[in-house]
Order: structure tokens, then C-alpha cells, then sequence
């Protein structure tokens, strides 16, 4: 494993660091953070790391030799959904702070994150303006690219990586960008909704019964187009930001989620659940006794451990009920119509890469206690998308000559 010293800006929960770990490098990080839900994450999932306080008051020379400085500068003022005052605004001219870290430190790369509205800020001037300030530092290449988490997880998620290093290997180099989308992205939506169906009214499988509903009709969703209303099947995501809108379009995500925000107002369809067949047993040791008992449909503990969402890549249902696809198991349950559940935090966790249950537990000064789901939610959305930065991290191996 390669160590490398990181400078975590803007840490968050820790996306980058986790990033390059899962790209093999052995980590130590030295992370700025101010939110005291995000820090107590940090300490808990990253023991060895080190906070060093407000990005303000951080100062090169109090360091050690930092390899790599990593920084998502808050981008409230760039964001297409915010009041776009670009480098104007008092949160996203905090980048500065970051550009004069990596003057003082000279790491050997440096990566910067930020929301696709970017781009357009101030008709490209800020853009510009960044790159020119990055160019000031003297000695970096900088390259940059758009890229979409739905290339990696069932997330559309936009954001601009930029990349700055010192020097390049000589040998065969080609860059860091670009970085293509898998395969996995050209699996269609409606192959993976055939899929469902097959799943849903699978009857006569060895050791399972009978009694699965296939449900025919897809979930009207109001939308202000032509139609009035938006087609959402099992494993579409739903957007509940303003539901009583009657100007907002584009709620439904095909098998994929939209964009994670910070307060999760996402839900997915799944089928409604109106009882279960003898002998039914769900994962993380939830159990219901009575045969065909009518599950109350606003209780959701009964799922909690084995959240909901499509697996696009392996063309199956993850969790919905393991008894559906998995014939091992000696139950079934049976469904009638739909149900619209918001997502869960753990969902919000895969959906941006992380762990099950990274953002479950934080170190507040010594004192290890749960995150309510509301600082769940909101770290998830403000964090970097683990598997991209992986793919980065894996492009940058030469020039960290690892090994």
C-alpha cells in the first residue's frame, strides 16, 4: 500500500479519504470540517486521522509533508438550484482558503469537487477565474471533467472534478481525464423493469409458494407536462421537494436516484406489502409469527437493515424481499398496488458509495453516540460520491509511483 498524508478540506464524512483507501493507498488525514455531526463521523470511522479545525485557520507550515490535498468547497453560490453568486458569495470564496493551502504546502496533487453549475456561474467567469487562480500557484497541471455518479451508482449526480499535479511519469502517460462511464450505464430501463416483473410473479419456484401479485399498472406521478402526470414503476425513485407544485416537472427517476440533497426529499415506489405467507422470516432478525397478517404500512422498522433499490448491474431487486429471488428461503409475501417510501439513510449512504452505516455513529469528544437521521440525510448529500473518487484515485497511481 502506498501512504500517502492528506489535507482533507471541507472533509465531510470523509468521501475522498475513503476513496483512496479503497484504491489502495494507506491514508493519513489531517481534516478540516466545522459541521460538529460531520467531525464526529470523521474521528469515528477514521481513528488515525487528525482534526485541525476551520480551513481558516489552517496554516501550512504547522503541518507535515502533505502528498495530497483534497477539498469540495461549498458550493451553495455556484449551484444552479441556489442564488448563483459564484465567487461573490461568502461560502464559495472559501475556495481561496483552499488555493492558499495548496500554495503553502506544495502537495503533489491536490483535487477540487464541485456542483456542475460551475460552469455556468456568472456566464463562465468564475470558471475562469478559478482556473486562473490555480494556474497562480505555479508548477501544477490542471485537468478537469464532468463527472456523473450514475456511471458508477443508481445516483444522477453531476459534479466537476479538477485535478492539479506536479509532475507527470514519462513513461506512456495519458492523463488523468478522461474518465469514461461503465458499461453499466447502457443497461436499459426497461430491461431492468422486465426484470422486476419476471421477479414479482415468479410462481412454482422449488421450495417457495405461491401467491405473488404482479402489479400491471405503473404509479401516476402529477407533473406539469403534457400528460399531467409522470410514469413511476417499482424501483423509480420519486422527488417529494414542493409536491403540491403544480410547475415542477421531471419527479420520477428511472431505476436511478436524482441528485441527493440535504434533506433527502427522495422516495422510492416499491410494492405494498399486505401480508406474508407461513414461515416468513426477514433479515437483521425482524420476524412476524402470524400467517397473512396485514402489515401496518407506516411502519417501516421491518425493513430497516435491508433498504430498497435497484441493483441496475446485476438486474435484480436488492432487499426488496430476499424471498422473492432467493428460492432458499421457504416464504413469499404477497402484494397488492404500491407504496411510496422515502429513502432511508442507509440507502443515501450506498447511493453515494459509503459503508452501510458510516454515518450511524460519531465521536463527539471522546463520546461515541447515534447521528440522527436528519444529519444522516444531510452529510450524505453534501458528501463526494466514494466510487468516482476511486476511479480518480486509481488514475493518479503513477504519479504517485505506487506499488
Amino acid at each position: 500500500m502506498k501512504k500517502i498524508n492528506q489535507l482533507d478540506l471541507f472533509s465531510g464524512i470523509g468521501g475522498f479519504h475513503l476513496g483512496f483507501e479503497k484504491a489502495g493507498f494507506k491514508v493519513k488525514s489531517y481534516f478540516s470540517e466545522v459541521d460538529p455531526h460531520a467531525i464526529a463521523v470523521y474521528k469515528h470511522k477514521f481513528k488515525n486521522s487528525t482534526h485541525v479545525g476551520s480551513v481558516t485557520d489552517v496554516r501550512g507550515a504547522d503541518l507535515p509533508r502533505i502528498d495530497l490535498i483534497t477539498f469540495g468547497s461549498p458550493c451553495q453560490d455556484f449551484s444552479i438550484a441556489g442564488n448563483r453568486k459564484g465567487m461573490g458569495g461568502d461560502r464559495s470564496s472559501l475556495i481561496l482558503e483552499a488555493i492558499r493551502l495548496i500554495s503553502e504546502c506544495r502537495p503533489r496533487v491536490f483535487i477540487w469537487e464541485n456542483v456542475k453549475g460551475t460552469f455556468s456561474s456568472n456566464s463562465g467567469q468564475d470558471f475562469a477565474a478559478i482556473l486562473q487562480e490555480f494556474t497562480n500557484i505555479g508548477g501544477y497541471r490542471l485537468e478537469f471533467q464532468l463527472l456523473n455518479t450514475a456511471w458508477f451508482l443508481p445516483q444522477n449526480r453531476e459534479r466537476v472534478y479538477l485535478v492539479g499535479y506536479l509532475d507527470a511519469p514519462r513513461r506512456n502517460w495519458r492523463g488523468i481525464f478522461p474518465i469514461y462511464g461503465s458499461d453499466r450505464e447502457h443497461v436499459s430501463v426497461e430491461s431492468s423493469r422486465k426484470t422486476i416483473a419476471k421477479c414479482l410473479t415468479a410462481r412454482g419456484q422449488a421450495d417457495m409458494h405461491s401467491g405473488l401479485q404482479l402489479i400491471k399498472e405503473p404509479l401516476r406521478v402529477k407533473s406539469a407536462n403534457s400528460r399531467g402526470y409522470d410514469e413511476a414503476y417499482v424501483g423509480d425513485s420519486i422527488n417529494l421537494t414542493a409536491i403540491n407544485s403544480t410547475t415542477r416537472r421531471g419527479r420520477v427517476g428511472e431505476q436511478k436516484a436524482q441528485t441527493l440533497d440535504t434533506k433527502c426529499d427522495q422516495a422510492v415506489v416499491q410494492p405494498q406489502i399486505v401480508g406474508y405467507t407461513d414461515q416468513f422470516v426477514l433479515e437483521k432478525n425482524y420476524t412476524y409469527q402470524a400467517v397473512n397478517k396485514t402489515i401496518d404500512q407506516n411502519e417501516d422498522k421491518f425493513i430497516e437493515g435491508t433498504p430498497i433499490m435497484m441493483d441496475l448491474y446485476n438486474k435484480s431487486l436488492r432487499s426488496i424481499s430476499p424471498t422473492l429471488i432467493d428460492p432458499k428461503h421457504n416464504a413469499a409475501a404477497l402484494f397488492d398496488g404500491y407504496r411510496i417510501r422515502r429513502l432511508h439513510p442507509i440507502e443515501t449512504e450506498r447511493l453515494q458509495g459509503f459503508p452501510d452505516n458510516h454515518t450511524e455513529y460519531g465521536d463527539y469528544d471522546g463520546e461515541v453516540k447515534k447521528v440522527s437521521k436528519s444529519q444522516r440525510y444531510k452529510q450524505c448529500g453534501n458528501a463526494v460520491t466514494v466510487d468516482v473518487v476511486e476511479a480518480i484515485a486509481e488514475k493518479l497511481k503513477p504519479i504517485f509511483k505506487f506499488k
